[in-house]
């Protein structure tokens, strides 16, 4: 009798483990990352009333479309395992990639103390902090979700949510709310050959 009652736990705990599609751990960390990219969706629509660059605003736009439709494949493969109904998609940045080195001068910064002085490099600034969350809970979460289609959509985003995230850099780098101060050229040498190559065989 003992053994037909260890027999029957065995089977009823095999079969629950084989209708699991995630563990524990994996379902509480998607469920975080999945919050922040709402979080970010949800940020994007109440910043849309200060923008005034149209420019901006096309590209909050776009990288809200984009991530409404990230959010769609997270759910539909976190309800079910599987391959999602509309799989990762590529995104495609707007502006040029050509980073404006040097400072101009100018006053010192300080929070705004009304909603009226919210302006585009404030917005561009919070945009920027959403997607790099979101591009850390991805990493995070890649390296272990347990459902291997789950953990393949984190990761393949992460590199489309980089994209976005450099984006709004290059947009405020252009717009001098991000600039690039420089090293005098020998500080700038000695960084740069700071380091030797290994000898031997160093395949990678």
């Amino acid at each position: 009798m003992h053994n037909e009652q260890q027999q029957q736990g065995y089977t009823e705990s095999n079969q629950m483990g084989q209708q699991q599609i995630h563990a524990a751990h994996s379902l509480l960390e998607a469920h975080n990352t999945i919050g922040s990219v709402i979080a970010t969706i949800e940020q994007s629509l109440l910043y849309e009333n200060h923008i005034q660059d149209q420019r901006l605003m096309q590209m909050a736009q776009k990288q809200r479309t984009y991530l409404q439709g990230l959010y769609n494949t997270l759910v539909d493969t976190m309800k079910t395992g599987q391959d999602p109904a509309v799989p990762t998609q590529t995104y495609n940045m707007m502006e040029s990639t050509n980073a404006v080195f040097g400072m101009q001068p100018g006053a010192p910064k300080s929070p705004a103390d009304s909603v009226q002085k919210i302006n585009d490099e404030c917005v561009s600034g919070y945009l920027l902090s959403g997607l790099k969350a979101i591009a850390t809970g991805f990493t995070t979460a890649a390296i272990e979700t347990t459902n291997p289609v789950m953990r393949r959509i984190f990761a393949d985003s992460v590199p489309n949510i980089i994209e976005m995230a450099y984006e709004i850099f290059l947009y405020q780098n252009h717009n001098h709310y991000y600039e690039l101060p420089q090293l005098q050229q020998m500080q700038a040498e000695a960084l740069q050959n700071g380091f030797a190559p290994m000898q031997g065989n160093t395949t990678h």
